[in-house]
C-alpha cells in the first residue's frame, strides 16, 4: 500500500495465523467474489448517504424513496465504510490474512488522506495515534468508551469483501473477521457484528445464506439475539416496521444495524437493486445498513444488474 515504507510493520506477526489458507480454485473463486463485494459495498455506501439530511430533508427522502426515485445528483461519493474495507482489501492482497499492526497503519493512513470521509468520534480519537504507532492498537482500541472498546457498527460495515473472500472456510471467515475488527473495535458485540456480516458474505457466495444460518454462527449477546428475532421476521414485513423491531442503525450499535441490514439481504439475496431500496426504507444510519446489505448481496450477484446510472454516478474505488 502506498505510504507504508519505513515504518511499516512487519507483515507477519507472532500471533498471525499464516499464510492464505485458501488456494487454488477456491482462492480464484474467493477473490473475485471480494471484488463483487467491495463493489456492491461501496454502492450501497455511496447510494445510502444520499439519504442524509446534508442532502436531501427527512420527508423529501422518505417519499423518494417510497417512489424509487435514482438520487439525482451526479457524483456519489462514499464514505468512512468504503475508505476501512479498501484498507481491508488492500491488506489482504498483500498479507493473504489479516495483519492486524499493518491493517492498523492502514486504516490511519486511509484517515489521514481524508479525514472528512464521515468517520464517528471513536476513529477521530484512535486513528491519528496508530498512524505514529500502528501497533498501540492493542492499548488504545480497548480504552475507548470509558475502556470497554467501541462497540458500534464500524467493523460491521466494512468486513464483508472479507468474507467472500474467503467463504470457503466459514471457521477462517469468523477467524478474520474478528481480527480485523479488534483493531478499532475492542467490545465483543462490536466484534460480533463483523463476524455476523462476514458470514453472511461467504454465505451469500455459496448460495446457503438465510439470517437464521448467520445468527447460528455469530457470538453470543444482543447481536446474535438480534439476529434471532430477525430469522422469526416474516418477509412480508414492510421494511420500515422491521426496522423499527430490529432497528436501523440510528444508535450506531452494531446490534442496532446488523440485524436489519442481514434480514434485507436475505428478503433480497437476488436482486441487489431491491435490496438497497428495501434496506434505504428502513431509514436511520443508511450508508452504513446499505452499505452491509450491499457488501452481502453483492458477495454472489455482482453489480451488473443495477441502473447503468447508479453504477455511473458511483465514486470510483480507483
Amino acid at each position: 500500500m502506498a505510504g507504508m515504507t519505513a515504518r511499516d510493520p512487519d507483515p507477519r506477526s507472532a500471533s498471525d495465523p499464516g499464510p492464505d489458507r485458501v488456494v487454488g480454485p477456491d482462492r480464484v473463486v474467493g477473490l473475485a467474489a471480494a471484488r463483487r463485494s467491495l463493489e456492491g459495498l461501496a454502492l450501497g455506501d455511496a447510494f445510502g448517504e444520499r439519504w442524509f439530511p446534508l442532502f436531501r430533508e427527512p420527508r423529501r427522502a422518505y417519499d423518494e424513496i417510497a417512489a424509487r426515485e435514482t438520487p439525482a445528483e451526479s457524483e456519489w461519493l462514499w464514505t468512512d465504510d468504503t475508505a476501512m474495507a479498501l484498507a481491508i482489501h488492500r491488506v489482504l492482497d498483500e498479507c493473504g490474512v489479516i495483519d492486524q499492526d499493518r491493517l492498523a497503519l492502514a486504516f490511519a493512513l486511509a484517515f489521514e488522506a481524508d479525514p472528512g470521509r464521515g468517520y464517528g468520534y471513536g476513529m477521530h480519537m484512535l486513528l491519528p495515534a496508530l498512524l505514529a504507532e500502528p501497533e498501540s492498537w492493542r492499548t488504545l482500541a480497548a480504552g475507548l468508551f470509558d475502556g470497554g472498546g467501541s462497540l458500534g457498527n464500524g467493523a460491521a460495515m466494512r468486513v464483508a469483501p472479507l468474507g467472500a473472500r474467503f467463504a470457503a472456510d466459514l471457521d477462517l471467515v469468523a477467524e478474520q473477521a474478528a481480527r480485523s475488527a479488534e483493531v478499532t473495535h475492542a467490545h465483543p458485540q462490536g466484534i460480533a457484528g463483523a463476524v455476523a456480516v462476514a458470514v453472511a458474505a461467504a454465505l451469500s457466495v455459496r448460495c446457503e445464506l438465510t439470517v437464521a444460518a448467520v445468527a447460528e454462527a455469530t457470538p453470543k449477546g444482543p447481536v446474535r439475539d438480534g439476529l434471532a428475532r430477525a430469522a422469526e421476521l416474516p418477509f412480508a414485513t414492510e421494511p420500515r416496521a422491521a426496522a423499527g423491531l430490529l432497528g436501523s442503525g440510528s444508535r450506531i450499535r452494531a446490534d442496532d444495524t446488523v440485524p436489519f441490514a442481514v434480514w434485507t439481504a436475505v428478503r433480497h439475496r437476488d436482486d441487489l437493486t431491491a435490496a438497497l431500496w428495501a434496506t434505504a426504507e428502513g431509514g436511520g444510519d443508511t450508508d452504513t445498513t446499505c452499505a452491509i446489505t450491499g457488501g452481502i448481496v453483492a458477495a454472489r450477484t455482482g453489480t451488473d444488474a443495477v441502473p447503468a446510472i447508479w453504477r455511473a454516478r458511483r465514486e470510483p474505488l480507483g
